[in-house]
């Protein structure tokens, strides 16, 4: 097998490929010999012949397992190498080096064997194209194969016989620790731990949802503790909602010993690669399970309740009730059932109010066609089932109230209890600070500083919990007095009124119905508008109930005869925008009372047919504008045109009280806005002096028609401009000799003159 005959020249032309492997990283650091005995194969590669420079050493693969499963990129260098015809040789320690599986082995056989490749290990030298060589290397294969097989049979033997006993040391959660004797798990020693532990377990209890707990505990600004391998300590951080649920589904906290939960499969991804996955498996597959192995933190029936309630808090499947609670008004969320097909009503809200109701879509599901099997409104049934609820109830009233005064005065807040913890920790940790800064010599300033910043940051810690339990034992309610226990003793002849208070929530409501109740059937009989309800209580008792479902009749809601009117005269000129913003101002409303909005007024119109605004196709002389409009057209202030319009001096239009003015663009209109005032055309003072008459009686005159005036747009004297009447000459003359008397006026855009 060492014949040095099969090395010709063609293979000492081409590179010498080393390729090296260690199973895992602790191999790496621990196994160096097997790793220096693979690095010494540079050494025979030269003396086989080939030139140090074209040796290659591929050790990517240190630490990489090579079963197959885990992809190897040294590996795939060296396979692709041997295919291009660039490898003269392939050198590795032995066999099981390059491949823990016959597939990537035979792979590489067959590629060296059409390159003309060499294989050489501690054994010998081989050429896979030679049928003797070829079976030995192949029979070598095997038996690494079969070696690693037996290897792990024997380890897997070994743990799952210890395990069986319930004395192998895997990793524990936080809050119990491994103990001295064999297969001994104790609680941790940290009251802290196990009082958080604890108080979960307790809130699960009393709220049923794992994502309530989560955030009771980040609402109360507490805590969680956290262990790791990477620190030798506890680690306190903000709660999670993953350890949340791992802490309330993990049966170690049970007193269980579990092991072989998961399972490794192996499979093609869609590249075709071979990958490693674990799956989670039942109960029931698990390979080993022992109950009250250890003291827990509850009993095992109680986790199995709780695994129970977690699952059914999940989305439910078809034909099964369930469902975490949630905050809406549907009492029968989760419990109603449809009393036609047996599937889970589903809840739906409606309306202004939200009103809720259920539905089953039945049909849906069967063949598609859309048409609900079921649909009800849910204030009726929902309202008949709390008064079934509270009829049950009555007789343990009391008992109930009287329990509650107990567990207010006897209970202690559990965050308040944490938060003590946290304070009797943090002062530890500051004088273990503070043991450790007087403990150094004070002339080691390099180690002093580092000390004392540590003991000032827990001596901030330490006041920041104190300062925090201060505050929350001056909010933790007082003992109940005397009178208000009989208050409270009271209440507990008056359910209905408890649970109509406002401080009953709706989650409150349905935890307590859910207590009692499993499920309700629902069925409707649509010709007697009728619902026959079956109450399931939990214990098998049923309750038949029948509801009416007749609703009264009001009278129709109608809008006003003369909003209408108005809204069909509005329609021809303006959009449904501005008509709801006209009828607002006059203080129309709905028919419901409502302001007009534009979908409003859109519905009221289609409603009575009313024909949508379309706007007309005039031309731009004749076309009729708004003020804003109009103002921008004429060059002049919108106030302008709203005092010519109310004094007369132009046409408008307002078709009602509230309306925008409607003015028509035309050359007359124009001609009246000039940008220099004509000659012999006088301002209105003047106007005024030369007809000896009060500024009123012009406008009036101006407005009849008896007078011209024209607005100047432009210049220091803007404004008005009249024309002087040719029937009064011996006033103009007059006017001509008292020409020095006057002054000038000056006239704003804003001013009539």
């Amino acid at each position: 097998m060492s014949d040095r005959s099969k090395i010709k020249m063609s293979h000492l032309s081409l590179a010498a490929f080393v390729y090296l492997r260690q199973s895992s990283a602790g191999q790496v650091v621990h196994n160096r010999e097997s790793t220096r005995r693979q690095y010494a194969l540079v050494e025979r590669a030269c003396d086989l012949g080939w030139p140090r420079d074209q040796v290659t050493v591929l050790d990517e693969d240190l630490g990489v397992s090579g079963s197959g499963v885990v992809e190897r990129s040294g590996f795939e260098q060296l396979i692709a190498e041997v295919a291009l015809g660039r490898v003269g040789i392939v050198l590795a320690l032995e066999v099981s080096r390059v491949a823990r599986n016959n597939s990537e082995w035979y792979r590489l056989l067959d590629l060296c064997s059409i390159t003309d490749t060499l294989i050489a290990d501690s054994d010998g030298l081989y050429h896979p194209g030679d049928f003797n060589d070829r079976l030995l290397l192949g029979l070598k294969g095997t038996m690494s194969e079969a070696e690693l097989h037996i290897l792990r049979a024997r380890l897997d033997g070994g743990i799952r016989n210890k395990a069986a006993r319930g004395e192998l040391r895997r990793g524990l959660p936080v809050g119990l620790i491994w103990g001295d004797d064999d297969g001994e798990v104790l609680l941790h020693a940290d009251e802290a731990v196990t009082g958080i532990i604890r108080t979960v377990f307790e809130r699960f209890a009393e709220m049923g949802s794992v994502r309530q707990v989560w955030l009771w505990l980040r609402d109360q600004g507490l805590s969680f503790p956290l262990q790791s391998n990477r620190w030798p300590e506890i680690q306190w951080i903000q709660p999670t909602y993953t350890a949340i649920h791992h802490v309330l589904t993990n049966p170690t906290y049970a007193g269980a010993y579990a092991y072989g939960k998961t399972r490794q499969e192996r499979y093609l991804d869609d590249s075709g690669r071979l990958r490693k996955r674990v799956r989670k498996l039942p109960r029931s597959e698990w390979q080993v399970l022992l109950v009250d192995h250890h003291p827990g933190f509850i009993d095992w029936p109680t986790y199995e309740a709780n695994q129970d309630r977690i699952a059914a808090n999940t989305r439910p499947k078809r034909h099964e009730p369930g469902g975490a609670v949630r905050e809406g008004a549907a009492l029968l969320q989760g419990l109603a059932r449809c009393g036609r097909c047996g599937r889970r009503l589903h809840v739906n809200y409606q309306g202004r109010k939200s009103s809720p109701g259920y539905h089953c879509p039945g049909s849906t599901l069967v063949n598609g066609r859309g048409v609900y099997c079921l649909r009800v409104g849910g204030r009726q049934i929902d309202r008949a089932v709390a008064t079934a609820l509270l009829t049950a109830l009555a007789p343990a009233g009391l008992e109930a109230s009287i329990e509650a005064a107990s567990r207010l005065e006897t209970d202690r807040d559990a965050a308040l209890a944490q938060w003590h913890l946290a304070v009797e920790r943090a002062r530890y940790e500051t004088e273990r600070a503070e043991r450790r800064y007087r403990a150094v010599e004070p002339e080691n300033r390099l180690v002093a500083r580092n000390l004392e910043r540590g003991w000032n940051d827990q001596l901030r810690k330490l006041a920041e919990a104190e300062a925090e339990m201060n505050r929350r034992q001056q909010r933790t309610p007082r003992a109940l007095s005397l009178d208000e226990r009989r208050k409270l003793e009271a209440l507990g002849t008056d359910l209905e009124q408890i649970w109509g208070a406002s401080t009953t929530t709706d989650r409150d409501r349905k935890e307590l119905l859910r207590t009692l109740l499993e499920e309700v059937i629902v069925a409707i009989d649509r010709d007697a508008s009728k619902a026959q309800l079956t109450l399931r209580w939990r214990g098998g008792a049923l309750t038949d109930l029948e509801i009416d479902l007749k609703r009264r009749r009001t009278a129709p809601v109608r809008t006003d005869e003369d909003t209408i009117e108005l809204i069909g005269r509005l329609a021809t000129h303006y959009s449904d925008a501005v008509i709801a913003g006209i009828l607002n101002r006059q203080g129309r409303r709905t028919a419901r009372g409502l302001r007009f909005t534009a979908n409003r007024l859109g519905n009221v119109r289609r409603y009575w047919n009313i024909p949508r605004f379309e706007p007309s196709a005039e031309p731009p002389d004749g076309e009729v504008v708004t003020v804003a409009r109009a103002a921008e057209i004429l060059g002049v202030a919108p106030s302008t045109l709203h005092r010519w319009l109310n004094d007369g001096f132009i046409a408008g239009d307002q078709i009602t009280p509230g309306a925008p003015w409607r003015i028509r663009i035309t050359d007359e209109l124009r001609s009246r806005f000039v940008e220099q005032a004509p000659e012999d055309w006088l301002p209105m003072l003047e106007e005024t002096k030369a007809l000896g008459v009060s500024r009123q009686t012009v406008l009036q005159r101006i407005k009849r028609g008896e007078l011209n005036a024209v607005h100047v747009r432009r210049g220091r004297r803007k404004g008005l401009r009249i024309k002087i009447p040719q029937t009064q000459p011996a006033l103009f003359e007059d006017l001509s000799s008292h020409e020095t008397d006057l002054q000038p006026v000056k006239t704003h855009e804003n001013e009539t003159s």
